[in-house]
């Protein structure tokens, strides 16, 4: 009786998503709807995720003046009302769902329901650089192994959703974020650092709050595996195995020097999880995710990065396919770049033969904070040019590909889009 009551209830609750096609909130909407809940949401702006949410047969509306979630809730009572974090405390949506006496959450709550309701175990990617392209991994191999996996991942990719339940499944695969201290809110069975850089300082105050959280993120987890220049970061975690360079698969054949660091740590987390299998095979034809040195035409590629760390390695990949590499950076969010502007070294771009340097995106911005500009942030890159996202760009694109020049364009901010539609026009 009490497991048909159960079921029951995972069957019927009704879940409202606000800010469903974001990176969080979009993979997590589907795994409830594949773990049996009813789902419905609102996001005014279409995206690729909410363009793969509604093929699905899940509902999703542009207003959130606050009616539709009123409306949905007359006609199919919610039960959960969760919401991205980019939302804030007075939105209309958060302030009708509590007016109506909803369960208002954050998703973190949520998907700890569902890992705990369902009985997973939880392997979290966590860290500043590699966690989206080490998930991946992770559920690449998982599938090329045909070992089912639950996961939830902040890209869309072409080898399956952004987020699965599969019922016969054993562990969760989580690309596990630390912005607004998500990742402390999950106790995993193994945890996974790929990279550790300073960031997110509207969220950690210094780089000593930024290690702190890392530390008791690790401390909280049953087990974790890391790089032991993570290790000199942080300090020692209990259960914790600091990889060292030779630790790196020697037959893996992905390009990026980086991109087979994150293998290796799929590879020994396989190993420590006792998964067996030709594991390095199956990562050899790892197919890559979308906006991850993501090739979008000949000669032409998209990438999210936004950390010099992570621009260096990009840059350092397409190096390995082009001797001639030029470079679209669009920075992202001003408070960011405060933080991380004397890290815009020649070094970090010195293996481009061009720089074009867009205007910073801005987003979740402190008004306090004067807006740097691009002739400030780049004070230290000799190569770099001064552009917008315009036909002139468009038009300086389409030469350096015409040279043969690999062209990659960086950025978290709107670049990728404005690149997709030139594509398609």
């Amino acid at each position: 009786m009490v497991l048909a009551v159960a079921f029951a209830y995972t069957i019927f609750m009704n879940i409202y998503f606000s800010g469903i096609g974001g990176v969080g909130l979009g993979p997590l909407a589907e795994i409830a709807y594949d773990a049996g809940y009813s789902v419905v949401g609102s996001d005014p702006t279409p995206s690729l995720v909410t363009s793969q949410m509604q093929q699905r047969g899940i509902q999703i509306n542009a207003d959130q003046s606050g009616d539709f979630l009123a409306h949905t809730h007359v006609t199919t009572p919610i039960d959960w009302y969760v919401y991205t974090s980019a939302l804030p405390g007075d939105h209309p949506e958060i302030q009708m769902a509590k007016r109506l006496g909803i369960k208002t959450t954050k998703r973190d709550a949520l998907l700890n329901h569902l890992i705990t309701d369902k009985q997973l175990k939880l392997i979290a990617v966590a860290g500043t650089h590699g966690k989206t392209t080490t998930t991946a991994m992770f559920v690449w191999a998982f599938q090329q192994l045909n070992i089912p996996i639950s996961y939830s991942i902040g890209t869309t990719m072409s080898f399956g959703p952004s987020g699965k339940y599969d019922p016969a499944s054993e562990y969760f695969v989580y690309e596990c974020d630390e912005y607004d201290r998500n990742f402390l809110q999950f106790h995993p069975h193994l945890a996974i650092v790929p990279a550790l850089s300073y960031d997110h300082p509207d969220t950690y105050p210094s780089q000593a709050d930024y290690n702190d959280a890392f530390r008791q993120f690790l401390a909280q987890s049953e087990g974790s595996i890391y790089w032991q220049e993570t290790n000199e970061q942080i300090g020692s975690t209990p259960a914790a195995w600091a990889l060292g360079n030779d630790d790196i698969a020697p037959d893996l054949t992905l390009h990026g020097e980086h991109i087979r660091r994150n293998a290796s740590l799929v590879i020994k987390a396989l190993e420590r999880l006792a998964i067996h299998g030709d594991v390095v095979e199956a990562i050899n034809h790892f197919p890559g995710v979308d906006r991850r040195f993501e090739k979008l035409a000949d000669n032409l590629y998209t990438d999210y990065a936004v950390h010099p760390r992570e621009i260096k390695a990009t840059i350092a990949m397409a190096r390995e396919l082009n001797d001639d590499v030029t470079v679209v950076y669009q920075p992202h969010q001003n408070v960011r770049q405060h933080e991380i502007r004397n890290l815009y070294t020649t070094d970090a771009f010195a293996e481009a033969h061009e720089v074009y340097w867009l205007p910073t995106y801005l987003t979740r911005e402190n008004p306090e904070l004067p807006t740097l500009s691009s002739q400030e942030l780049a004070r230290d890159i000799p190569n770099a040019q001064f552009a917008e996202l315009d036909d002139q760009l468009w038009s300086t694109i389409q030469q350096a590909r015409s040279r043969g020049s690999l062209v990659l364009c960086m950025g978290a901010g709107t670049i990728d889009g404005w690149l997709r539609d030139k594509i398609t026009d």
